[in-house]
């Protein structure tokens, strides 16, 4: 989350497993290439402030929520990051609402 919300594309990717699945507004990234490439423009469309809201541990990984205020559609938005682990890195993580 750190090098996301710093938009360290490279340090985020190597959270990854080299075939994660990130789902965001509805839409798959599979991989390191679609997953670096959504990474660099999502980072650099809105600026925002996220704050830390909680975080617990389920049978597949961890799910994290975090408070957004930005110059996106909206302002505000509390999400939801869900993660699945492989191990000591990510192979899925879903994004919403």
């Amino acid at each position: 989350m750190t090098a996301l919300d710093s938009q360290e594309v490279e340090r985020a990717l190597a959270t990854l497993t080299s075939d994660a699945v990130v789902t965001d507004e509805g839409h798959d990234y599979t991989g390191t290439d679609e997953i670096g490439t959504w990474l660099a423009t999502a980072s650099s469309e809105y600026t925002y402030t996220a704050e830390f809201t909680g975080a617990t541990t389920t049978d597949a990984g961890v799910d994290l929520t975090q408070h957004l205020e930005g110059n996106f559609p909206g302002g505000v938005a509390d999400l939801h990051y869900r993660f699945t682990l492989d191990g000591a890195v990510i192979s899925r993580l879903v994004i919403e609402p």
